[in-house]
């Protein structure tokens, strides 16, 4: 659970696995789990989802709910921002919107900035942990996200949202609705518009969306509705981190290590007073003065719904989403070699350069397009869907130098490189109740997968071309104990088994040593107990994986860091929830996990820049990087006036997240880790009714108001030089003390 409200307990306990699911569209009901499912699963409703939203990037969302992490380079939660689950990083999350694949087909990874102010839109969103149920897209191995933000105004009105706060942080939102007209139309849209300067030196963020949604009422059983969603987004790269001797201000080190990596040829006078003479916590690298990323993704959505009968309803769609976009980047002495460019010979002929400085262009240029569709039937204590989908991605990765000092022509195109992804899924899910208390679930998946990748850019002449064919099965058992005080109880259990595919960088690597798809065997078991006014819930987990791909520091065998299949490594933990509402006034909900992540036999491999080759490290079993042992939160609301009708909505919430010790990489080293970190956010809210609106909202957010000092992401580099061995660690610091408030019209 996040963020209790009040209400939710009696929601709760008033739903059953069907007839709650017949309140949701066709397309969010074919993938979620319902109530009664046996996955762990996290539910934010519009309310909560409301209440937080102060401009901060989806993951921040869901940083208070169970297992969660998230991460943001420019320490604020706004542009690039990140989400960890069980550890699992966010290319092993499967997200889908409104049960459309999300996911890069490439990467797999999922970037919220490309959608800017989803939260304004977004009226539900489910994360279900470990595998869960089967959905369209990447493969899920450490959560799925199933996001809804089809829903439109059922009256005509108008929505004006505006916040601002530290760092000249300011998001601008529009909504406008006409509800249902006479002739079965309907029209909404939303304008957005957020602004920061970020937390990090020239990490600021312009982000603008645009989402227009037309439905048309068919019939009471057929419906029609038609999404359009533009995102652009400009940002400051912060991506690089702050290494750990400028943090501790240990100059000696911080100049060794920049000599070691970098060299007198990068090392300028303007790096120094960079490097010295700036907030080491607020630092960013990066001096050039439009060093950003700039990105557009435009979402097109068609939805088909008909209900054929009272037990019998379908649905199809068909999308397309376009995305194209650059990072710059100054690049100071560059090897004319790499751009496949001979040595410049200066006008005398005196002087032969192998180096320039330049800026360049790295773009991407991509179109994913398909259909999805479902079928469900319910009936009785049946409920049984059919569903699917086909997804063709077609993507260009080209770079041009836009600026050289010499040696490089104009707009130079050095590597124009294409890859094509084919994605085909079909799933069979069943719940059957047997008697009053049982209820099985049965869930059958198979999913082909084609990746063609014409070239890389270090390495254009390597042209992988693969294919998989993967059976997802899942099974399952809930036990319900129901009594007339309307407590709830539920044991479950589940087995799940989950295949992916490699990343588009994993496979840079010769045609004979390619890597591996990854396995995963889920099995998840809990217990639950809820009432009126208080729920406790705890769930255990095993994911064991098979051939899992990480980082192990090895350079294959074409020059290229990938990562590296391990044969065997797991997670372990249990979910602890409580919530607890012991008065009209007051609610208290709690969660946390603990858990043990490894990976049997590790060996690291270290660069030897003396010899010129990498040596290997033997360490056994080792801790899986990025994976606290523990990870809590909870919240206190409070409705200080709950008995005086003018103050009623008046709300008062105090967060807290603990984050236990992380390690940087798979060594277990304690000299490479990421401190455990405590935060404290409090919340403020308040909504009347004055007229001419239907309401006034005003909300205040505080957050880190213990002012800490504390890092939740950061990587590591080590290699032997000298005859010694050196590790460079970097962080990404976060803001100390800072607020955003907000204040919203509807009428």
């Amino acid at each position: 659970m996040g963020a209790v409200s009040f209400n939710s307990f009696a929601q709760e306990a008033d739903t059953t696995s069907i007839n709650r699911q017949t309140l949701e569209p066709v397309e969010i009901r074919a993938l979620r789990a319902t109530s009664d499912a046996p996955f762990a699963k996290t539910e934010l409703r519009k309310e909560e989802i409301e209440r937080q939203n102060l401009g901060q990037d989806i993951p921040y969302l869901l940083q208070y709910t169970p297992s969660a992490v998230v991460t943001s380079d420019a320490g604020t939660g706004i542009g690039y921002t990140g989400l960890r689950i069980r550890g699992t990083d966010n290319t092993r999350i499967n997200v889908t919107l409104n049960g459309i694949p999300v996911n890069d087909a490439e990467s797999q990874g999922t970037f919220f900035v490309n959608f800017p102010d989803l939260s304004s839109s977004t009226t539900s969103l489910q994360v279900q942990r470990g595998v869960g149920t089967s959905t369209n897209g990447a493969g899920a191995f450490g959560a799925t996200m199933s996001i809804s933000n089809l829903d439109q105004m059922k009256e005509a009105g108008v929505e004006i949202n505006n916040s601002f706060g530290s760092f000249n942080t300011f998001k601008n939102t529009v909504k406008l609705g006409t509800g249902l007209l006479n002739n079965g139309l309907q029209f909404d849209l939303r304008l957005s518009r957020i602004s920061s300067d970020g937390y990090r030196e020239r990490s600021s963020s312009l982000l603008k969306a645009l989402q227009f949604i037309a439905g048309y009422k068919i019939s009471e059983d057929t419906r029609l509705r038609f999404m359009v969603m533009t995102g652009t987004e400009r940002t400051g790269q912060a991506w690089n981190a702050v290494h750990e001797a400028q943090l501790e201000g240990n100059d000696t080190a911080l100049l060794t290590h920049y000599y070691h990596n970098q060299g007198a040829l990068y090392f300028t006078p303007a790096d120094s007073v960079n490097l010295f003479h700036s907030d080491p916590r607020r630092n960013n690298y990066f001096l050039y003065e439009n060093q950003t990323d700039n990105y557009q993704q435009d979402y097109y959505q068609l939805f088909f719904d008909h209900k054929f009968s009272n037990h019998l309803s379908g649905h199809i769609a068909g999308f397309l989403t376009r995305g194209r976009g650059y990072y710059e980047e100054y690049k100071p002495q560059e090897k004319l070699s790499t751009y496949g460019l001979p040595p410049f010979i200066s006008p005398s002929g005196a002087d032969t350069l192998g180096r320039t400085d330049l800026i360049r262009q790295l773009w991407l240029d991509n179109y994913f397009y398909g259909s999805v569709f479902s079928l469900l039937y319910q009936k009785g204590r049946t409920d049984l869907s059919l569903g699917g989908g086909v997804t063709k991605y077609d993507g260009k990765h080209y770079g041009d130098v836009k600026w050289a000092e010499y040696g490089v022509p104009n707009d130079y195109r050095w590597y124009d490189l294409n890859a094509d992804k084919t994605d085909v899924n079909v799933y069979a899910k069943g719940a059957q109740r047997l008697g009053e208390n049982a209820i099985v679930f049965g869930d059958l998946q198979y999913r082909y997968v084609n990746h063609t990748i014409h070239g890389f850019r270090k390495n254009p002449d390597l042209s992988p071309s693969v294919s998989y064919n993967f059976f997802n099965p899942k099974v399952g058992v809930t036990y319900l104990i129901t009594d007339k005080a309307m407590e709830k109880q539920k044991v479950y259990a589940s087995l799940a088994v989950a295949n992916r595919e490699p990343n588009r960088d994993d496979f840079e690597a010769s045609p004979v040593n390619l890597p591996k798809p990854e396995r995963l065997y889920d099995i998840e078991a809990g217990y639950e107990m809820r009432n009126l006014k208080w729920m406790a819930a705890a769930n255990l987990y095993y994911m064991s994986y098979k051939d899992q791909l990480i980082l192990t520091g090895r350079i294959n065998d074409v020059g290229a860091y990938t990562r590296t299949n391990v044969p065997e490594s797991y997670r372990a933990g249990v979910e602890l929830q409580g919530a607890v509402q012991p008065a009209r006034w007051f609610a208290i909900n709690l969660n946390a996990t603990f858990s043990s992540n490894k990976i049997r036999n590790f060996t690291e491999y270290i660069d030897n820049w003396d010899e010129g080759n990498q040596d290997s490290v033997i360490h056994g079993t080792t801790d899986i990087a990025f994976s606290p042992n523990v990870i809590a939160g909870g919240s206190l609301l409070f409705k200080p006036f709950a008995g005086r009708a003018s103050l009623k909505a008046f709300e008062i919430e105090i967060l807290g997240k603990y984050v236990g010790q992380q390690y940087l990489d798979n060594t277990s080293s304690e000299d490479r880790t990421i401190d455990p970190y405590f935060l404290t956010d409090v919340r403020l809210r308040y909504s009347i009714a004055v007229k001419p609106f239907k309401s006034v909202t005003a909300m205040i957010g505080l957050n880190n108001v213990l002012n800490r000092e504390y890092e939740n992401n950061g990587y590591a580099y080590t290699y032997s030089y000298g005859g010694r061995t050196y590790t460079d660690n970097y962080y990404y610091p976060q803001a100390g003390f800072n607020w955003i408030a907000a204040i919203n019209f509807a009428w």
